[in-house]
């Protein structure tokens, strides 16, 4: 059958794959996953699953290379496990300190005995190259009452950090927040456990945020690297804007280095209050004519 030229997929769908395997993304598409026992075509034994174990396993190994099976093991059932007494962005902030400071885990001391504390590093936020990046369109995951087939999800090193929803010209990108973002913050909180970024787009038009945020909360990413060049709310300068930036943002100003000199940027940390005593500082230099 022919492809619609005026559809969803066709308008902003695939290019936006297009444009994610050119920064660097593996791309996958989820309409031919295929699922086993001892993991599928993505690793996953059942729609079930958000986290896709192989990958993530890969990389603690990669990231980790003196540790004992145990010690990767343990970090990925700490990772993994079910957060879902937890309130939806409680869960996410656990995650986030996961991925920021790493897992800690116990060890046997070989030549002690006992046990020993150790932390195993889940990012290469330095060398953003050496992690694993990976795109799936069309992510079928099985919730607790229904399901829901998220139009993008993108994966670091296994885990689920980015979700987006398309919408094709015409139609707001408010209605994917409104709609599809809506529902599946819902049915599938496990997807956004470890959740970064939320983007709601129809590729003319787009719009990043947390997933804590409003609508109103949600804006514009309009230029790719810097000030002076021309306006632009599409989902490709979104996504060359946003790659730029990803890492520094999630480890919350760690490290000190300018992002950018503009004056009109406003940041708020509505989630942990932490941008205090040496992040203040690094956050300052990254953008030290902001206005906060």
């Amino acid at each position: 059958m022919t492809p619609n030229p005026y559809s969803e997929d066709h308008l902003v769908e695939q290019p936006a794959l297009a444009l994610l395997d050119e920064l660097g993304w593996d791309i996958a598409c989820g309409l031919e996953e295929t699922f086993a026992p001892a993991g599928g075509s993505l690793g996953r034994r059942d729609r079930r699953e958000v986290v896709l174990y192989p990958r993530l396993q890969a990389a603690l190994e990669h990231l980790n290379p003196d540790q004992p099976p145990e010690a990767i093991s343990a970090a990925i059932e700490e990772l993994s496990r079910n957060r879902s007494a937890m309130g939806l962005v409680a869960a996410n902030r656990e995650v986030y300190r996961l991925l920021k400071d790493g897992v800690l885990v116990s060890v046997p001391d070989l030549e002690r005995g006992g046990l020993n504390k150790v932390r195993l590093r889940v990012i290469d936020w330095d060398r953003p190259a050496e992690n694993d990046w990976l795109a799936v369109n069309q992510f079928s995951i099985k919730g607790d009452l229904y399901g829901c087939i998220p139009d993008l999800v993108g994966f670091v090193n296994g885990l689920p950090l980015l979700v987006i929803v398309f919408k094709k010209p015409g139609v707001s990108a408010r209605v994917a927040f409104n709609d599809n973002l809506s529902q599946y913050k819902a049915a599938i909180l496990k997807l956004f456990w470890s959740n970064a970024f939320v983007i709601a787009s129809k590729n003319t038009a787009s719009r990043i945020g947390l997933l804590s945020a409003d609508w109103e909360r949600f804006f514009e990413w309009e230029r790719i690297k810097r000030e002076d060049e021309p306006r632009g709310v599409s989902l490709e300068v979104l996504l060359r804007g946003t790659c730029r930036y990803v890492f520094t943002l999630i480890q919350k100003f760690r490290i000190p280095a300018l992002l950018c000199d503009r004056i009109d940027v406003v940041i708020t940390d509505e989630a942990h209050l932490s941008q205090y005593d040496t992040l203040a500082v690094y956050m300052r230099t990254a953008l030290p004519k902001t206005r906060i």
